[in-house]
């Protein structure tokens, strides 16, 4: 069973506001998370490599500081809808809604304040670390007062357990994810383009030049998102067109509510090996084409293809496409969604 988990201050924010870090860690060590409760933040993972040596492999900050003034959303919540949406506004049961525009003409990841800029509420329930937010009805544009809860769980066998719920006020769209940023051969290596990934989608979602699904569901087969079978990211990524990296939501099979394996990757030199399992339909895989944040942990410069994100989630601006798989939450309903990272040596 994991240890007991703990908790300690990680400062203040800006307003004066404490912040709490709580570690999750498993019985044998081999496994050690910290969870910020703002932003429900996951900022530090240490993963033994195929010696036994721990390394923190997510990017992050060294104080509140980073985070609050940070924009890449480093391991947090995003909510209340991951993604972007197109034009900033949407019709939902005949009303129209309007939304912070926070990326051009549209708005991206819940807002300008959106979840990863809240402080939750933690409690610690058995092995679980539970945090929950109210958005209040109206809040970022938004329809209906939302109350989200996830929790955070260690296992043994090294993996990490992120379970969400979600439930509303009022009919609103609820895309929800977690923006960690993995680099396995440790958070301050620079590059991933030693490691080798695998995405288990067949199908991915074509977007215009400002990251906006055409609305197409197009195969991979036969196209540089052709990911099926592991490729090494420094020979696959400048085949990307654009010649940056990938920033593309890939549609996983069908599921029966289970957890099912979505995307394998693995860093030879080191051994780390990371598996993403999900009861979400698709998977946003983002190679940091835009990364640039010059103040990470330990004096780290966190730079372009400087790591990658699995952020497991429904198809992005779904709310003007019928044909994408709903993200309609309505009163009565309760959204859940499962994502595991299982860490491995190989």
């Amino acid at each position: 069973m994991p240890e007991e988990i703990t908790q300690d201050s990680f400062g203040k924010t800006k307003d004066g506001r404490e912040v709490k870090r709580y570690t999750l860690k498993n019985s044998s060590g081999s496994l050690v998370v910290r969870i910020l409760d703002y932003g429900g933040t996951i900022s530090e993972i240490h993963v033994p490599d195929r010696n036994g040596e721990l390394a923190d492999i997510t990017l992050g900050y060294d104080d509140m500081a980073g985070y609050e003034s940070g924009a890449a959303c480093m391991g947090a919540i995003i909510g209340r809808v991951a993604g972007r949406i197109a034009g900033g506004k949407f019709t939902l049961d005949g009303k129209t809604y309007t939304l912070c525009l926070n990326h051009g003409e549209h708005a991206l990841h819940g807002g300008k304040v959106g979840f990863d800029k809240r402080l939750w509420s933690g409690k610690v329930e058995g092995d679980k670390l539970v945090l929950k937010y109210v958005s209040a009805d109206g809040e970022e544009g938004y329809p209906g007062e939302l109350t989200t809860t996830v929790s955070y769980r260690v296992t043994d066998d090294n993996q990490l357990i992120l379970e969400y719920e979600a439930t509303t006020t009022k009919p609103t769209p609820v895309v929800l994810t977690n923006h960690a940023y993995f680099n396995l051969a440790g958070h301050n290596s620079g590059h991933v383009d030693d490691h080798l990934m695998a995405i288990y989608g067949d199908s991915f979602l074509p977007m215009d030049d400002l990251f906006i699904p055409t609305g197409e569901i197009r195969k991979v087969e036969g196209t540089e998102w052709d990911l099926r079978t592991p490729e090494r990211l420094g020979e696959r990524l400048p085949q990307i067109p654009g010649g940056k990296g990938i920033s593309e939501t890939y549609c996983l099979p069908p599921n029966d509510g289970d957890p099912q394996l979505a995307a394998r990757v693995g860093h030879p030199p080191s051994g780390r090996t990371m598996e993403c399992l999900t009861t979400e339909c698709g998977m946003q895989v983002y190679t940091c084409c835009m990364l640039d944040e010059p103040y990470g942990k330990d004096g780290a410069v966190y730079t372009q293809s400087g790591a990658l994100c699995l952020e497991a989630q429904h198809y992005p601006d779904s709310v003007h496409h019928p044909s994408f798989p709903n993200t309609i939450l309505r009163p009565g309903e309760t959204f859940r969604q499962t994502t595991i990272y299982k860490f491995g040596v190989a």
